[in-house]
This record gives C-alpha cells, structure tokens and sequence, in this order.
C-alpha cells in the first residue's frame, strides 16, 4: 500500500494512505494512517516499542497489527512518539509518550466522533496503551508483550473494555511467566494467548501473530 505524504494535518480521515504531522505537546507527532474498508469504520491506534531501544511505528510486530486489524475493518494509526523518526521532543520516561497518544485520539476524534474505538500496543507501547484505555468509547485493548515488570501493570485500573494479551513463551526481553502469573491476578480476566515458541520479536511468527488476531477478535 502506497502511502503518501501530506504536507498539512488533513481536516479529515484521509480517504487513503497518507503520513502526515499532527501537533503534540511536545511538537510534531509523525502519523501513518491506513484506510480499513468503508468510509466510516472506527479507528485502532497502535503504539510502538520503547524509543531508546529502537522502537518505532516501522517496529514489524507494530506493522502486522495493524495490517490484521486493517484485515478486520479498523481504519489504523500509527504514529511515532516525541524524539523517535521525524516526531519532535524527546523521551519523557512514558509521561510525556501518554500525553503524545491522547494527542493523536484526540486528532481521531475531532475528525470523526466516537472513531477511536480500539487501543493496541507492543512491549513498551502497549503500556503506555493501556493506561489510555480508560477512556470513553474505547471498546478493545490489545497488549502484545506487555513488560509488567518494568512497568506499572499492577497498579492500572482495569479498563472495562475486553482485553486480549499475547504472549510468547521463549520472549527473551519480557519474562514470560511473570506475564502469565500478572494475567491472573486481572479480573475480570484478560483473553490471554501463549504462543509456544515466539520470542519478543516474533521473528519468523509474525504471520501466527496474525492469524491469532484474526482468531481472537471480532470484526470492527
């Protein structure tokens, strides 16, 4: 899918592929946004890896996401946080990389109401997802590797939205079990998947990635 390059923030979801810069608190945010199938289909942002690590919106985990919830109706976003690709600032310890989300749902909503309706993230990201989906209209959270022991998992309240995590078995970044053993202290319950075999990176998996998403969710 080609993208193209707008010079100016559109006014609206653009109608295709399209890079483009919205304002942040902290300058420039660098956004994609890719068309799911029809005119007004809810939108799911993606968040990317942690930004001193090399996390970005091109992250191959960040890119088959949204090519699956594309696959499943979702209009997608993704865009880079402060100080990482062309997006302005620099890291603010996760404070900052929240504030830079709810710039872009707010982007989202002020272009069509009530279209951000699904939250997803990877490893750093999906924190910094999750702490945002408290709110409203949000109706699925998505956590792929979640790092709960670097980050705060355990104190977020729940969101009330269903809540799908994914978790490979041989992650050599997140452990493992400590994912499995915070997934059962959530209630109500997450949807927790262990994929035997996949490490952080879900190198060579990244097609099981997908057709778990497709097993796992519900259309848009």
């Amino acid at each position: 899918m080609a993208i193209e390059l707008l010079q100016q923030t559109p006014n609206g979801l653009p109608g295709s592929a399209a890079r483009f810069f919205i304002d942040g608190p902290a300058g420039r945010l660098e956004t994609v946004f890719e068309p799911g199938e029809g005119d007004r289909r809810p939108c799911a942002v993606i968040c990317h890896p942690h930004p001193l690590h090399g996390g970005s919106m091109q992250n191959k985990v960040v890119t088959i996401v949204a090519r699956a919830l594309r696959e499943l109706g979702w209009h997608t976003l993704r865009f880079n946080f402060r100080g990482v690709g062309e997006s302005q600032g620099s890291f603010d310890d996760g404070v900052g990389e929240l504030e830079d989300l709810h710039s872009v749902m707010a982007w989202a909503q002020s272009c069509q109401a009530d279209s951000v309706n699904c939250l997803a993230g990877f490893s750093f990201g999906s924190y910094i997802a999750a702490q945002a989906a408290q709110a409203p209209g949000i109706r699925q959270l998505i956590s792929i590797a979640p790092p709960v022991e670097r980050c705060g998992f355990a104190a977020l309240e729940r969101p009330a939205c269903p809540w799908l995590v994914v978790q490979g078995d041989a992650d050599d970044v997140v452990t493992p079990q400590a994912v499995f053993d915070w997934a059962a202290t959530v209630t109500p319950a997450v949807d927790l998947h262990r994929m035997a075999g996949a490490g952080h990176f879900f190198h060579r998996r990244l097609m099981d990635l997908r057709n778990l998403l497709h097993g796992a969710l519900d259309p848009a």
